[in-house]
């Protein structure tokens, strides 16, 4: 899956298991280009790590 975000904008992964919220984080800086992008996010629960972007995420774009 192609996600396509910006610094600022928030990545949510939808929890496959029931009863689990989705994971949200907010980008921090875009890694890579083109197709092969993958993100370096600071998660709601504070750690931060870089993210390949599954079939299960997309971003949200917020305004500026």
């Amino acid at each position: 899956m192609n996600i396509h975000a910006k610094v600022g904008d928030e990545i949510v992964v939808d929890n496959m298991s029931a009863g689990h919220p989705p994971r949200k984080g907010e980008v921090l800086e875009v890694v890579g280009e083109g197709d092969a992008q993958h993100y370096r996010v600071r998660w709601d629960d504070g750690h931060t790590s870089v993210f390949f972007p599954a079939s299960t995420a997309h971003a949200v774009h917020l305004a500026r």
